[in-house]
């Protein structure tokens, strides 16, 4: 009875370390997700401010309506440049330019994405790059557009775009097709003629329509139509292939057949025309960052109220020194193979184009645009030109009489010059203030920790700071308050380290000074990933020359971790944009299915080997080679079938067929379940758990990726055999406690206690984790997510799952490590909760480091990689730990055996 006593008040302590360990994990994920928020507090606010009056226009509009034309994902270069045969691929705005309109570069800003382009040019404003997590949804802030203030718009499209501006718009009649209708497997520039033919037949009904044919003819009309066919065929085929070229044809004569239709129906001359794109298209059919390809796009201007074309003598573009906040510059030389350097070029940022929009129609431009009218697009006389530069700066500054006096005495260019330091010096002020609580907020989080938290708390209520100021500073004084309330435990740790000796001490330094090395070195790595290469050719070399002087095999296991290490580091050489491949991804099955193989091999060969038998099944008495085995391998090679099947159905334009999605989906799903059933030994369940992540990964890979995943498994196999190599050498050195170990299996409660040397194990897993990020593209772009991954599970266009299967797809390299390491940690004995920690340490250093690296001015390439950099490190801590929970349903039952049992067995 004692003897129960004495067990059940053991069992009952394990159960209260237990629940403080997942109280203090749950906190630390509360903590790193508000802080991770707070980047955008401190370095990014919302630029929509309220309260504001609009300005209204005091000349004569120069058009009655205003067409808008925006072309999803069309990039400048493949919109004015010429086809092989040097006939240009948009004949009638080509013949626009040189006849009767203006043109330009209009430049975009990341997130390069539909909804903030499309902001930028109808609301005039950019959001910040937080607003790419709102994904295609409407912006739940409400703001000022160009449809707002319209008299009426009419607008039709794809429903992720018109829905944001017109479903809470009364004043506007609009149409969208189903989500059904964009189909990444088929030709997508029906979508462009679906929505010409719901104008056409709008037009047509008026003819009957009495009430309808009144909105028509009003002025203060807006006409927007939204061609998505460029960006689906880009997404689905690249946008150097015949389909998205085509697709800049189709787009060419919708423009024809509308300026037909209108000039047709109002014969009044009296309606101007914009043409231009919200965002470009990178080579491998993807957007999001800022390069170049994604950031410019063309602008056509023709109509009511534009200015004919001008020639030039000579190749110059105009530059009038002008600069956005961000330093964001236009003045790029126009490309010769254009064919345009004798025609004035008129570059814009994106939201320039709001306030000439609602200039030419006599609209009060938005009252959140920064947009800055380019006069040089419109045919004014130099009285209204200043009246449009002072309207255009007073919404901005929202002062209306300030300037007014320059205009009653005819001193144009006075007025001019003013209204532009005016509006210069406002855009400067709107920007002070957008960062006006950075140097508090930078104080709260990281340098204070102080008991001002009343003062903080009213100062906060004062300045009416929003809720998750108040919790930076709540935690940051509740982190430092616990801190110290443990003062007796910061004694002891002062005492422990007091009393090492000099050595211990200069040991302690050395490994501190060589892990801080090694986190500087993955910061690097973020930006340039060719340091992993040359990581992995030296890792590769001392870990040969280790596993020779003290492994058993020894020449055999060195040869093999060189190869290993040597193969994996070419991955980072390789291209961030993966070329499609198909006969690479079929071929990496194979590889997949011989390294599976391989490691059953080394399973079967076992016997009467210690040193294999620490990682090896137990039982020998069971097949070596069983059912469920060959059940995976089996997956793995259907797989790889199914891969040319859904490829070769796309590759000739069909659709993708509905038992060809329900097979794969079968596949991905059923592999991923099987690992459960394999026997619990841990070399036999690391190789079921390779083989049930191989299927989706393979029909998510389009390229050497497909190869990457291969290459990861061997180097950590590698890395198994160099802890079992390390832990034969310090048998009986480090700790007596694992000398006397029974001869069962370890449980988590015989895990020792962790040693200065045990280091190296979460130093490990950061570069191999962080090498799962890098190794196949740079996963700090949003630019890098390629989107032809998901075709062969789903075609039709559903963001969320796609998005879904794509970060899925990302996380499965991340979890082949997450199980190593959880299986190493019961291996070496070593308490897996205290590596984490470890974890968080190291990760925190990086994200401190990239906090401070945050930019907000600079070319926003600069900015959103900066963003994120930070919040790849801090999400890290959160999802690590979230794939730890998923993956210990894979290895929470791991059976290993103490080297001592294995010692007195084979005696």
């Amino acid at each position: 009875m004692a003897g129960e006593g004495i067990l059940s008040g053991g069992e009952q302590r394990k159960q209260q370390v237990w629940r403080r360990e997942r109280w203090l994990v749950a906190l630390g994920i509360v903590l790193h997700a508000i802080y991770m928020l707070s980047i955008f507090d401190i370095y990014f606010k919302t630029p929509i401010v309220h309260g504001m009056d609009p300005v209204p226009q005091r000349f004569r509009a120069p058009a009655k309506r205003l067409v808008l034309l925006v072309a999803d994902g069309l990039r400048a270069d493949k919109f004015f440049e010429p086809e092989s045969d040097g006939r240009f691929r948009a004949p009638f705005l080509r013949s626009v330019i040189l006849e009767k309109g203006r043109w330009g570069v209009s430049h975009a800003r990341p997130p390069t994405e539909s909804r903030p382009g499309h902001v930028a040019i109808i609301a005039g404003f950019y959001e910040d790059p937080s607003a790419v997590t709102k994904g295609w949804k409407a912006n739940p802030v409400e703001f000022d557009s160009v449809f707002n203030r319209s008299r009426h718009t009419f607008a039709f499209g794809s429903p992720d775009i018109i829905p944001i501006f017109c479903s809470g718009l009364p004043h506007s009649t609009w149409g969208s097709y189903p989500h059904e209708f964009e189909d990444f497997a088929t030709d997508a520039s029906f979508l462009d003629q679906w929505s010409f033919d719901q104008f056409y037949s709008l037009l047509n009904r008026s003819y009957d329509d009495n009430k309808l044919r009144e909105l028509l003819l009003q002025d203060n009309v807006v006409v927007f139509l939204h061609l998505l066919g460029c960006d689906t065929n880009g997404h689905a085929h690249r946008p150097y292939s015949s389909i998205y070229l085509n697709n800049v044809k189709v787009v060419d004569q919708i423009a024809e057949n509308v300026y037909n239709l209108v000039e047709n129906y109002f014969k009044d001359n009296r309606t101007a025309y914009i043409f231009t794109a919200d965002h470009g298209m990178s080579d491998k059919g993807s957007h999001g960052d800022g390069h170049p390809t994604n950031t410019d796009t063309p602008l056509v201007a023709w109509g009511a109220g534009i200015k004919g074309p001008k020639r030039l003598s000579y190749s110059s573009q105009l530059d009038n020194n002008f600069r956005f906040v961000d330093d964001h510059k236009h003045d790029m030389p126009t490309p010769s193979e254009w064919g345009l350097t004798g025609i004035e070029r008129v570059d814009v940022n994106q939201a320039d184009i709001t306030p000439l929009m609602a200039t030419l129609v006599g609209l009060p431009c938005p009252v959140n645009s920064v947009g800055i009218l380019p006069l040089q697009y419109l045919q004014l006389n130099k009285g209204e030109e200043v009246e449009a530069a002072l309207a255009n700066t007073k919404e901005i500054l929202n002062q209306f009489l300030r300037k007014s006096h320059f205009i009653s005495a005819h001193d144009y260019d006075a007025a001019m010059k003013s209204s532009e330091n005016l509006r210069r010096l406002s855009l400067t002020g709107i920007h002070y203030f957008q960062t006006y609580d950075w140097l508090m907020l930078m104080s709260t989080i990281y340098l204070t920790g102080s008991l001002l938290m009343g003062f903080i708390s009213v100062i906060l209520i004062i300045e009416k700071s929003p809720i998750l100021y108040h919790a930076y500073a709540s935690m940051t004084v509740f982190l430092w308050t616990r801190i110290f309330s443990n003062i007796q435990l910061l004694k002891v740790i002062w005492r422990l380290l007091s009393n090492r000796s000099l050595k211990s001490n200069l040991n302690l330094l050395a490994t501190s000074a060589l892990a801080f090395f090694i986190l500087e070195l993955l910061v690097s790595s973020f930006f340039e990933r060719k340091l992993y290469t040359w990581c992995f050719l030296f890792v590769g070399v001392v870990a040969a020359a280790f596993m020779v002087t003290f492994a058993p095999q020894r020449f055999l296991t060195a040869a093999y971790v060189l190869v290993a290490c040597w193969f994996l580091s070419m991955f980072t050489l390789m291209p961030a944009e993966i070329p499609d491949n198909t006969n690479l991804v079929i071929a990496s099955g194979a590889f997949i299915i011989i390294v599976a193989l391989s490691s059953m091999w080394f399973d079967a060969t076992s016997e009467g080997n210690n040193f294999k038998q620490l990682i090896t099944q137990s039982d020998r008495n069971k097949l070596k080679f069983p059912v469920l085995f060959y059940a995976q391998i089996l997956l793995v090679g259907l797989s790889s079938v199914m891969v040319v099947l859904s490829t070769t159905h796309r590759a000739e334009k069909r659709e993708l067929l509905v038992v060809h999605q329900l097979v794969n989906w079968l596949i991905a799903g059923l592999s991923m379940i099987l690992p459960f059933f394999s026997k619990p030994a841990l070399l036999t369940r690391l190789t079921s758990i390779f083989l049930g992540f191989a299927p989706p990964f393979l029909l998510l890979s389009i390229g050497y990726e497909a190869v990457f995943y291969s290459a990861l498994a061997l180097v950590l196999m590698g890395w198994i055999l160099v802890e079992c190599t390390i832990m034969c050498m310090t048998k009986g050195k480090e700790s007596p406690f694992i000398a006397n170990l029974e001869d069962k299996l370890i449980s988590r409660h015989d895990e020792s206690t962790l040693n200065l040397s045990h280091i190296r194990v979460p130093l490990a897993f950061m570069v191999l984790f962080n090498v799962a990020f890098f190794g196949t593209g740079n996963f700090a772009s949003i630019a890098s997510f390629e989107i032809s991954s998901v075709y062969r599970f789903i075609t039709i266009f559903s963001p969320f799952l796609m998005a879904a299967l794509l970060i899925f797809k990302l996380f499965i390299p991340f979890m082949l490590v997450i199980c190593v390491f959880s299986a190493l940690t019961k291996l070496l004995q070593v308490p897996r909760l205290g590596c984490y920690f470890l974890v968080i340490l190291f990760s925190d250093v990086m994200t401190i480091h990239f906090f401070f690296l945050v930019r907000n001015t600079g070319s926003w390439m600069e900015i959103g990689n900066s963003i994120s950099h930070f919040g790849i490190m801090s999400a890290q801590v959160v999802f690590i730990l979230l794939l730890f929970a998923l993956t210990n349903i894979y290895t929470k039952d791991i059976e290993v055996r103490s080297l001592s049992s294995l010692s007195r067995k084979k005696m």
